[in-house]
């Protein structure tokens, strides 16, 4: 296939695209070869990053990586990127790739490994404090204040978020319910209209949580979310959705933050409770 055919043609799929990373990987000149190599390892990074953040991990300039976009197919990276967040909901690395990225990189010995995940949770603390509107909290934090009892639902690594949550109002005398689904037990019943739920849930999202969540929007109490994505199904329903990104290392997110809003939704939940 030459390049223009590529160009006219671009991916329209994420296997498609790994495909067709597959087929030029080690036919492109040196840097684009580079920008080819380091997509292919870390494709869950372009629905979450700028050109600029990929250009540098690859060791390129933006300009070349720009470049290398037209060669795997697309007009430029904002198309690019547009696939892969249709589908970043559906797309996670499995937790060997991420592991064979890591192995595949000889710089990540134990104390560059931990400075990496230290540099990625910096960088989430700040995307966070550029990203969450404060009004936006706000809202969250007075419904959540007003509350009978609040809810709170969260599968998988969501759940370390909300579990956290659960501990610090119950401490500050907020009436709380963790869902835990322990037996398969779903205590749909203890919403009340008078109630509302925080639901957790990150891309590849939890059904469980999304039909919970929406279970109690339909009982009539007031559902407010926190993902990771603009895709996130909570949008459909609920009053109030935040969005918070973690940055990665080879995959791996870990949870910065999420606890970090969560731990300030909570206080700012229990000081609005305590001034009604």
């Amino acid at each position: 296939m030459t390049e223009n055919d590529q160009q006219a043609q671009p991916p329209a799929t994420i296997t498609a695209a790994i495909n067709r990373l597959d087929e030029i990987i080690g036919t492109l000149p040196k840097r684009m070869d580079q920008c080819a190599t380091f997509t292919r390892r870390n494709l869950h990074l372009v629905a979450v990053s700028t050109v600029s953040d990929m250009a540098k991990a690859a060791g390129v300039a933006p300009s070349v990586y720009m470049r290398f976009c037209q060669v795997f197919g697309f007009g430029g990276y904002s198309d690019m990127q547009a696939l892969f967040r249709e589908q970043y909901t559906s797309f996670r690395p499995d937790y060997e790739e991420r592991l064979a990225t890591l192995r595949s990189d000889q710089d990540h010995s134990s104390g560059q490994l931990l400075a990496d995940f230290a540099e990625a949770g910096q960088k989430s603390l700040i995307s966070l404090g550029n990203s969450v509107a404060n009004d936006g909290l706000i809202k969250v934090a007075e419904g959540l204040s007003q509350a009978r009892v609040v809810h709170l639902i969260g599968a998988r690594r969501a759940f370390a978020v909300v579990s956290n949550m659960a501990y610090l109002l119950e401490n500050l005398d907020v009436p709380t319910h963790l869902h835990t689904h322990v037996g398969h037990l779903s205590n749909h019943h203890l919403v009340s209209p008078e109630d509302a739920m925080l639901a957790v849930t990150f891309a590849p999202f939890s059904q469980t949580t999304i039909n919970d969540a929406r279970i109690a929007a339909e009982r009539g109490a007031t559902v407010f979310g926190l993902t990771d994505s603009e895709k996130c199904p909570l949008f459909e329903f609920a009053t109030e959705t935040l969005v918070v990104r973690e940055h990665e290392v080879a995959g791996f997110r870990s949870l910065n933050a999420s606890l970090t809003l969560t731990t300030a939704l909570s206080v700012l939940t229990a000081e609005k409770r305590k001034a009604t």
